[in-house]
């Protein structure tokens, strides 16, 4: 992937064709979130272009996703400065759940605390051999605060994430590959290149139809079953007002390979 003009101080941005990478760049802490890579990472997601299809985020260097939050920022908070924190990092991790496009979290070490409620904001985990995944953060006297009680419940069942949050215990890769935190393992060599290859994938098929069907699943998650499906026939219907749905059919039908242009 190409590095694009960085104008970020703890983010390094990429970009090859309609699909972009961010890699969160903060070697002295592991990455570890503080206010201001959290308002990085808000600026970048909500500037990502028209013509991005598919986003990676993974963590820059050998050793971290995200270690988790930066604690030496949490240390001496009061609880209205706690939530204040807490809020800001729900609201960046939920502008990233609600991206139109798909988000593929490469985890390529640590996913800790901030780090695994990230990854888990994001469509599709993928993660190295050398990845490690938790909730450590009653140890620390806290709870997690950017959603993490909230997604990784609907990820992994009711009874798992309580076992993982009350006893903070960190997990390897192939136990979250076990228990359905992360889609799939890699060795971390082949991280980078499978994440780049789903998320090419991803970019070249109908990108109207890829957001409809995001739309459609986050969305139906809490919804009674009638309305559920009520939403995605609507959403069904929808797609035939596209050009990519008329070219894609033309091209099944006439044994032709279809370049969608994201057109509506």
């Amino acid at each position: 992937m190409e590095q694009t003009t960085n104008e970020y101080q703890f983010l390094k941005t990429f970009v090859d064709g309609s699909v972009a990478m961010v890699a969160i760049s903060a070697p002295k802490s592991l990455n570890a979130l503080n206010s201001a890579i959290i308002g990085e990472l808000s600026h970048y997601v909500s500037h990502l272009g028209a013509d991005i299809r598919a986003l990676i985020i993974t963590g820059d260097g050998e050793k971290s996703f995200v270690a988790g939050a930066d604690i030496s920022e949490m240390a001496n908070l009061t609880s209205v400065e706690g939530e204040a924190f807490g809020r800001l990092g729900a609201g960046v991790f939920r502008e990233i759940e609600t991206l139109p496009i798909p988000v593929i979290a490469a985890v390529n070490g640590f996913a800790l605390g901030g780090g695994c409620e990230l990854a888990m904001a994001c469509d599709i985990r993928i993660a190295s051999t050398k990845a490690k995944f938790g909730q450590p953060e009653v140890g620390l006297g806290i709870i997690p605060g950017f959603s993490g009680t909230v997604r990784l419940a609907r990820i992994v069942g009711m009874g798992i994430a309580k076992e993982l949050i009350y006893t903070g215990k960190v997990i390897r890769a192939d136990e979250a590959l076990r228990i359905g935190l992360v889609n799939a393992v890699y060795e971390p060599e082949e991280l980078m290149n499978s994440a780049l290859e789903m998320a090419r994938k991803i970019a070249a098929n109908a990108p109207v139809a890829v957001r409809y069907a995001k739309t459609c699943i986050n969305n139906e998650w809490d919804m009674p079953a009638e309305s559920a499906i009520g939403f995605e026939t609507k959403y069904f219907g929808k797609c035939f007002d596209t050009e990519d749905q008329k070219e894609g059919m033309r091209g099944f039908l006439n044994k032709e390979k279809v370049e969608f242009k994201g057109r509506r």
